[in-house]
């Protein structure tokens, strides 16, 4: 249909049959057309609609992922927070049983200088208690010896 209205002739008892059945087949033609870009369109909007229920679905799953993204970075973050915390107490640790083995080891060290101090005591007052029971025991043998020399010279 363009911008003029379309006319027909008139003939002796009204319009000419031919023009109108033309003209009618043109108008058909014309709402065929009409009718089957209409279906093209409704194709495209169902088409459109697919896509956007797609896009809704897409736009959801990023929204899932990026949910998943943070959690993850943020556990990664935590994760990182502990193994920190867990590196500085081994450390801490570390130090303190080093610290103990440290005193631990003087102490033993030590116990066992006095120890071997007071064993090395315990041998000179050993020796010296030696020295004195040999020399009692000399002494005893000089003056039994004495008596039999004195003996010798009692005359019976």
């Amino acid at each position: 249909m363009g911008d003029k209205m379309e006319k027909f002739s008139r003939t002796l008892r009204g319009y000419d049959p031919e023009e109108v059945n033309r003209f009618l087949d043109k108008v058909i033609a014309q709402v065929e057309t009409i009718i089957e870009e209409g279906k093209q369109k409704d194709k495209q909007i169902a088409e459109l609609k697919k896509y956007e229920v797609e896009n809704q679905n897409l736009k959801s799953q990023l929204a899932q992922y990026e949910k998943l993204e943070s959690t993850l970075n943020h556990a990664l973050v935590m994760a990182q927070k502990t193994s920190e915390q867990i590196k500085l107490s081994a450390h801490n640790e570390s130090e303190s049983l080093l610290e103990d083995a440290k005193k631990n080891a003087n102490r033993i060290v030590n116990e066992a200088l006095l120890k071997a101090e007071k064993t090395e005591q315990e041998a000179y007052m050993l020796k010296r208690n030696i020295n004195i029971f040999k020399r009692r025991i000399k002494d005893i043998i000089e003056a039994q010896l004495e008596v039999v020399n004195e003996l010798d010279d009692v005359e019976f």
